[in-house]
């Protein structure tokens, strides 16, 4: 007897497996995420740093009508925080240049080393201008970092999960920040220098631990496919894979894989930073920058960089201040794991985002009402402790949460490292222009809005919102060459969700083909001739 074909079936979608199933391929984009603490600790420390009397005494100037006695002259705060930024931006916009020869291993490598040789300059110098070039260093690093490991784990996690898999994002940076909050917290009170230096010094964690974890990472399969180099690629979609799935739904999703990479690049003319703004990839590289781009329009980098130092002026005590951060911080963790769960099981992309900036608005909009109507008082202090604190918790839980996953999986893998590293770039711009900003309308020695600056990114998170509600498709639960597909026939943004991909269709029919022939060659002469008379 011959061996019998393979029952072929219409599989509509791939199955959906546990997260049990693929807790290898959880592990290794966790280890991946780890990159992301480093931005955490670096904001907590920025945020915390700038209030200590230790770093004030060497940075600041003496001030006995502020609380703690010491200040931090304006020109000195935007510039530490412009120059971080300014490093970030250098590096994710110029991160397509180096995605083009290298992978995204070798590149999370050499942000390791940058960001150690950042924080060592600043923890080593006396000098202002020195810790200015330690701050780009940093940022350059940060950057990489961050671009490289949410590319990284959109490339890698399954269609369902990936969701999950980028939002490792806001999980590395919450825990970094209370890492970096709770240490803060511990050195505030010294009056040396080691205040300071003891905070910095923790961002020697994230690159060392990183640097070890990488060498158990494979590199992202669709780089390789991508680069021409098939087998690479296979080894490394089977070791993220495992043994979550089944055989044929292993061989399915490397065919649908591979197939949409080949067809994109049959399509394209080129692959250069030019090629973002060409026929379908302008529309998803402009959305692709809004989703970043909205990251700095909820007002998150103002509540990021400058919380514990606007607390402070506003009249809570230096103690308090640290206390509150840590609370705040914990909170948006919190945050972090409803986010998930939504995403996961509840809401779609654009709900998430939708909602999110709806309830951000509403609480930057409440603090601002109460110091517009209660200046001064206990009220306004209690009110910016608790609704900094809601407002870190829904950031956290919407579009903290949604944004890296949906930047990663709007562009295409051809122009992914393009598209999202100078999105990227174009939020840390944004960043900077906040950072550089916010210390006009907060300082004293400026205009000393305290929290009325709430009416500002109240209006911004509303205006988010509505775009979003308008331009943003629905991507949730697609593999990324459907989204290629989908993208590539124009659909409208309220038709994706309901419209019917054909990429799964032709894979199934390209492994049903090879499945014929191997049973085709396995025959022998007689039960082919017996084929034929049937």
């Amino acid at each position: 007897m011959g061996i019998k074909a393979p029952k072929i079936t219409t599989i509509l979608a791939l199955p959906e497996t546990s997260l049990w199933a693929n807790r290898r391929c959880l592990a290794i984009c966790a280890i991946v995420a780890m990159a992301n603490m480093q931005y955490g600790l670096d904001s907590a420390c920025l945020a915390g740093i700038q209030a200590m009397p230790g770093f004030l005494k060497v940075f600041g100037y003496e001030n006995p009508a502020v609380n703690g006695g010491y200040a931090i002259g304006r020109t000195f705060q935007q510039l530490i925080g412009s120059f971080l930024t300014l490093g970030a931006f250098m590096s994710s916009i110029f991160a397509g240049f180096f995605a083009q020869y290298l992978g995204r291993k070798p590149a999370l490598w050499a942000a390791c080393a940058l960001t150690a040789i950042g924080a060592a300059i600043q923890i080593g110098t006396d000098s202002q201008s020195a810790v200015y070039v330690g701050r780009i260093v940093l940022g350059i690093g940060n950057g990489f970092l961050v671009t490289f490991s949410n590319i990284y784990n959109a490339e890698a996690a399954p269609a369902h999960l990936r969701g999950i898999t980028v939002a490792f994002f806001s999980i590395a940076v919450n825990t970094g920040s209370i890492i970096g909050a709770a240490v803060n917290n511990a050195t505030q009170k010294r009056l040396d220098k080691s205040s300071y230096q003891i905070p910095l010094g923790i961002q020697f964690l994230v690159p060392a631990m990183l640097t070890i974890g990488l060498f158990f990472v494979p590199e992202s399969p669709r780089w390789l496919v991508n680069k021409g180099r098939e087998a690479e690629g296979r080894k490394s979609f089977e070791t993220l894979r495992g043994d979550s799935m089944a055989a044929e739904d292993l061989e399915l999703e490397w065919v649908e894989m591979v197939k949409g990479i080949e067809e994109e690049k049959k399509l394209a003319r080129s692959t250069g930073p030019l090629d973002m703004f060409r026929g379908n990839d302008l529309r998803r590289t402009l959305l692709c920058y809004a989703v970043i781009a909205s990251q700095t329009g909820s007002g998150s980098w103002f509540v990021i960089s400058y919380s514990t130092y606007f607390m402070i002026v506003s009249g809570v005590s230096v103690d308090d201040a640290f206390k509150y951060s840590i609370m705040k911080t914990g909170i948006g963790f919190i945050g972090v794991g409803m986010g998930m769960f939504l995403m996961r099981h509840v809401l779609g992309r654009r709900s998430m985002f939708t909602v999110g900036a709806f309830f951000q608005g509403m609480f930057m909009l409440s603090m601002a009402l109460v110091a517009t109507t209660s200046p001064g008082t206990v009220t306004l202090r209690n009110s910016i402790i608790a609704f900094t604190a809601l407002y870190n918790f829904a950031y956290n839980a919407f579009v903290g949460a949604t944004s890296y996953p949906v930047a990663t999986e709007l562009v295409s893998t051809r122009l992914r490292a393009w598209s999202v590293g100078t999105s990227i770039s174009l939020g840390y711009f944004l960043a900077w222009l906040t950072g550089f900003c916010s210390p006009y309308f907060i300082n004293p020695e400026a205009l000393n809005w305290g929290a009325k600056y709430g009416y500002i990114w109240a209006g911004s998170n509303f205006i988010c919102g509505i775009f979003f509600f308008i331009f943003l498709p629905e991507l949730k639960g697609r593999t990324l060459e459907e989204i290629d597909e989908l993208f590539e026939r124009r659909i409208p943004a309220w038709k994706f969700k309901s419209t019917q991909t054909h990429i799964h269709e032709e894979a199934l029919r390209v492994v049903k083909d090879r499945d014929d022939i191997r049973l085709q060659d396995s025959k022998d002469p007689v039960e082919l001739v017996e084929d034929a008379k049937n």
